[in-house]
């Protein structure tokens, strides 16, 4: 019988040396961004996660009342589904795995310098990508291709860190190099859809690369990370992350993985009919969904959601992860309520409880908790980032009322702009944050 491999035990971290003194002279400075990974890929997620949003939302306004009068030249839901699931998530991914990951693999990791032609590969790639959706098609795939090379690039950096470390326990950092594997293709396999205009599989590919790989590499994080913050911020409460619950999680992602392409297989095969075996599907994928998503919700309780609450970052890491048990419960319901129809009536729904609700909530929490740390600043999330983080929330709600039938179109543009506001204030003092010295005046 095999063995199992058993997590190392988590250990506080050690108290530091006494701090220096702040710096003098806080000023913002371009060359400050290389002064440690997180600082440049922080600060280019951050820029295009605001030009993402305000295009997004600008959008939206013209859908709703025509002011501005834009023009496509491709489908601009497949440009944003691609730029919010490959762009600047992955920029974010890059910031933490190497200010992380080396500490894992216990390897030296690059500098900032070594990352930065392919992050702005993907940046850069990414706001054509946004600009050829209006002007043309063959710009918006060659804005896809830097962004392909940028993350090819930084997966095959981050396989490195793996392959050299010689650490007995390398499960996350294995899984999450696997995941970027995932992207990689999955983006490649995107774009050779968009040039030859089979809009179904590029979105399918889109899906496969939100749950194989933005989503695998979330959990993995989450599962190393949320028991351990935690387990130091609480008293009396244990770092538990057996592997099991990582498989699964896991285990869930390939279902989604299978249910983005069953759909288009069946189609293929049945000849366009749907069918008794489409129904079967959707019942058998729905009581899924809603089996993982009961497991989900429990997790989040297990690793102490209500104890989190009464400490504003760590409820918010918490909340996040809560909302990926909410989504797949959406899921199942949405599957089961549109067995009738042969499609499921929520889709959309489920879809934003997943990225905006779970993703986006993480995403603000954990990129709080490293740049508060790392610029020398205390962990706590302040009356401004709380206030946000609730604002969040509440786009969160909006859209998941606008996939109901009937509801109003105006609601997805106010999801929209709540969603770009919130990330606008946020991004700007965090960027801030990037281009000044530690405010402990510590190196890094």
């Amino acid at each position: 019988m095999a063995t199992v491999a058993k997590p190392h035990p988590i250990t506080p971290e050690r108290t530091s040396a006494p701090r220096a003194g702040p710096p003098q002279g806080q000023s913002w400075r371009p060359q400050h961004l290389l002064l440690a990974p997180h600082r440049l890929g922080f600060a280019l997620a951050v820029l295009l996660l605001l030009a993402s949003g305000v295009w997004w939302a600008l959008l939206q306004v013209d859908r709703v009342t025509g002011a501005l009068g834009l023009s496509y030249a491709m489908s601009p839901s497949l440009g944003h589904a691609a730029v919010m699931s490959f762009g600047f998530i992955p920029l974010f991914f890059t910031g933490f795995l190497f200010t992380a990951g080396p500490k894992w693999l216990a390897v030296p990791g690059p500098e900032a310098r070594a990352l930065t032609v392919p992050l702005l590969l993907q940046a850069g790639g990414w706001l054509v990508w946004l600009l050829g959706v209006h002007l043309s098609l063959g710009l918006a795939l060659l804005g896809g291709l830097a962004a392909l090379l940028g993350l090819a690039w930084i997966v095959t950096l981050f396989g490195r860190l793996v392959l050299r470390s010689q650490q007995a326990d390398r499960l996350h950092a294995r899984t999450v190099a696997l995941a970027g594997g995932v992207g990689v293709f999955s983006l490649a396999l995107m774009l050779g859809a968009v040039a030859l205009e089979a809009s179904d599989v590029a979105s399918a590919a889109v899906q496969t690369g939100l749950w194989g790989f933005v989503v695998v590499t979330y959990l993995v994080v989450a599962h190393r990370m949320i028991p351990f913050f935690t387990s130091t911020a609480v008293p009396m409460h244990d770092a538990w992350r057996p592997f099991w619950v990582l498989w699964v999680l896991l285990g869930a992602v390939a279902l989604e993985v299978a249910a983005v392409w069953m759909p288009m297989l069946m189609e293929w095969i049945g000849g366009g009919s749907a069918g008794r075996g489409a129904r079967a599907w959707m019942l058998g994928l729905g009581l899924a969904e809603l089996a993982a998503g009961s497991v989900i919700l429990w997790l989040a309780f297990v690793w102490g959601l209500v104890q989190s609450l009464s400490i504003r970052l760590l409820a918010m890491l918490h909340l996040g992860f809560l909302w990926l048990g909410v989504s797949f419960v959406l899921a199942g319901v949405s599957q089961l309520l549109g067995m009738r129809l042969g499609t499921p009536v929520l889709g959309l729904g489920a879809l934003h409880a997943l990225t905006m609700g779970c993703l986006g909530s993480l995403m603000l929490a954990m990129v709080t908790r490293v740049s508060c740390g790392h610029s020398g600043r205390p962990l706590v999330a302040d009356n401004l980032v709380w206030t946000l983080f609730w604002l969040l929330q509440l786009a969160v709600v909006v859209r998941i009322g606008a996939a109901a039938q009937g509801a109003p179109g105006w609601l997805v543009m106010a999801a929209a702009l709540l969603w770009s506001g919130v990330m606008a204030v946020w991004g700007l003092r965090m960027l801030g944050w990037y281009g000044q010295l530690r405010a402990d005046g510590r190196p890094g």
